[in-house]
């Protein structure tokens, strides 16, 4: 278990949101986080005595705006908004990216700007802490005005509605409430939009997908780097005095792990004069196109980290007599990052369908289809065939959800980010490059048996025994969906490329040395 995470004092880092989800820390309120939550709810109460009017605390919403309310109905306000908010449709998102919502939120309220009770938080920790986690159905957000549908959603069950994931089943909120004999909050002025504006379901959805998206591009480069020996490619293109000339991070990067993945190769010794000029586009310009792949998800990463630490609620709360109506809840700093990181993952999927297909041509000692005896057979075709359409379908996703927006509230909130729809789709295409992935290794893999008694470098050759502890080499046609599914999880769960570091830190051998920012 790792050192406790104090929400509103440290900054949250994506692998702290991640540890959280996944119970190996545990977030907590020290007195300081107390102080300034406490402080800001008594600001909250103040302005209701005094009757100023602040947006949202006696005042409706959106349109609204103008509308007043009274003191004696703000308490009803909040709970009111959080069910007129949840509209969302579609099928519930991952659990795990409903846990982080409820860990970013959490983490943005207990920096004090909001007016949030401290109750209300305790309440969301002790969801986080049961892993009692709200259905939030995937559609229904334009990522402006926060991401209001989902949010709603998210906090339904503090008030006693909605749904949540409990061990595996989903029950009522009141139900589970009941079990645990705890009343629903009765919330505060100004707790509600507090709860619903934010940019809570962008963030976790761009959390995970940095996440998945790390493992993806380490992977990628292993898995080419085993593609280029089965098709005895040259080297020469990663050399270091070449990407000195155009010192981009994430191709230096790819550069040096391609040199390192393939360092004392006896298949790379063994081809040294075969008169090969230049070797195909998706082996030789691995660095170009892997690295910047890695340039955009690094963009990704930084500005994720900066929306982890952010207040993007509405108003803010600096003090009784000094509230700011702004825009802090718009979606746009990540909605672009994450379109524009959804092209680099696509990317990553198309030049590894095309070393797939490089594979199969039965060019440099290589038989055709990946198998001796064809005909009877079809080989390694299909599995490209499901590459080729998995490729077609990401390019389908690539066009960029922030490129539209479409008024709402009656023209009040008149430029929305869509950055909800970018997340989304980014981790539709990260599901896709996984297979895609995974369709190269196991290729690969097959392929590379064909140099046999030849070896490769210690590290590819420890990479493709692993894959065999699941997938076999295949002599005649089988079911291949099993086996792509089974490479699929590994690569998933990054214990293929985990395997891989594993023996390289035994061998003192950095892959990543000097670029620590392309870590999660």
């Amino acid at each position: 278990m790792q050192q406790d995470f104090f929400y509103g004092i440290d900054q949250l880092t994506i692998g702290n949101a991640l540890a959280i989800a996944k119970g190996r820390q545990k977030g907590v309120l020290n007195d300081a986080a107390i102080a300034n939550i406490q402080k800001s709810q008594q600001h909250v109460q103040q302005i209701v005595e005094n009757n100023i009017t602040v947006y949202g605390v006696n005042t409706g919403f959106g349109v609204l705006a103008t509308t007043p309310v009274s003191e004696s109905d703000t308490r009803i306000l909040q709970h009111k908004i959080l069910q007129s908010h949840s509209v969302g449709v579609g099928e519930p998102i991952p659990v795990e990216i409903a846990k982080l919502m409820l860990i970013t939120k959490v983490h943005a309220l207990a920096r004090g700007y909001s007016g949030a009770q401290l109750t209300t938080l305790q309440r969301i920790m002790w969801h986080i802490e049961q892993d009692i986690i709200p259905v939030v159905p995937e559609k229904g957000s334009v990522g402006a005005s926060g991401d209001l549908a989902p949010l709603a959603h998210l906090f339904l069950p503090l008030i006693g509605l909605g749904e949540v994931f409990y061990k595996g089943r989903r029950y009522r909120a009141q139900e589970v409430l009941q079990q645990f004999e705890l009343p629903p909050i009765q919330l505060g002025p100004k707790e509600g939009l507090a709860l619903i504006n934010g940019t809570q379901f962008i963030l976790s959805f761009a959390v995970k997908a940095v996440q998945r998206m790390h493992y993806c591009l380490e992977a990628a480069d292993i898995i080419g780097a085993m593609s280029l020996e089965a098709l005895t490619g040259t080297k020469a293109p990663f050399d270091e005095r070449l990407h000195r000339l155009r010192p981009f991070a994430g191709n230096e990067l790819v550069a040096q792990r391609l040199r390192l993945l393939l360092h004392q190769s006896d298949i790379m010794q063994s081809h040294v004069d075969c008169g090969r000029v230049q070797d195909p586009y998706s082996l030789r310009c691995m660095p170009q196109v892997h690295g910047a792949s890695r340039n955009a998800w690094l963009h990704l990463k930084q500005l994720t980290e900066t929306e982890l630490n952010s207040v993007t609620d509405n108003p803010i709360i600096l003090s009784a007599d000094d509230t700011i109506s702004g825009g802090n809840f718009h979606g746009q700093p990540l909605a672009l990052p994450l379109d524009y990181a959804c092209i680099a993952a696509a990317e990553a999927g198309n030049i590894s369908d095309r070393r797939t297909y490089l594979l199969l041509e039965g060019k440099w000692g290589l038989p055709v289809l990946l198998m001796r005896n064809v005909g009877l057979n079809s080989g390694f075709m299909i599995p490209q065939y499901t590459t080729a359409a998995l490729v077609t379908e990401n390019k389908t996703l690539c066009f960029p959800a922030s490129a539209d927006s479409i008024p709402t509230s009656l023209g009040q909130e008149d430029h929305v980010s869509m950055g909800s729809i970018s997340g989304r789709k980014l981790n539709q295409v990260l599901d896709n490059l996984e297979y895609i992935l995974a369709i190269e290794l196991l290729s690969a893999c097959q392929a590379i048996e064909f140099r046999r008694p030849l070896k490769s470098s210690e590290i590819l050759e420890s990479a493709h025994d692993y894959v065999r502890q699941f997938v076999s080499f295949a002599e005649e046609d089988r079911i291949f969906a099993d086996d792509i599914d089974k490479i699929k999880r590994i690569i998933s769960d990054f214990s293929f490329v985990g395997h891989c570091n594993e023996l390289a830190s035994l061998k003192k051998i950095n892959l990543n040395k000097g670029y620590e920012t392309f870590e999660v």
